[in-house]
């Protein structure tokens, strides 16, 4: 739960500024996307370490962006 301590002089726009930066930071969306579907941790992994490997390659110089 997200709780934004907001003063009584303070514009409605800046709180929901901080409620939406608060939101960003505590990555509920990634969250919930994450578990509308299951994924095996077989998969996880696979996909892990073929990122490391495309990562490595960028760094390497091999593969341009």
């Amino acid at each position: 739960m997200l709780i934004i301590d907001s003063k009584d002089c303070e514009n409605i726009d800046k709180a929901l500024k901080k409620y939406k930066k608060k939101f960003e930071k505590a990555k509920v969306l990634l969250q919930l996307r994450g578990r509308q579907s299951y994924t095996k941790p077989s998969v996880k992994h696979r996909n892990m370490v073929l990122k490391a490997v495309y990562r490595q390659q960028v760094a390497s110089g091999k593969i341009e962006k």
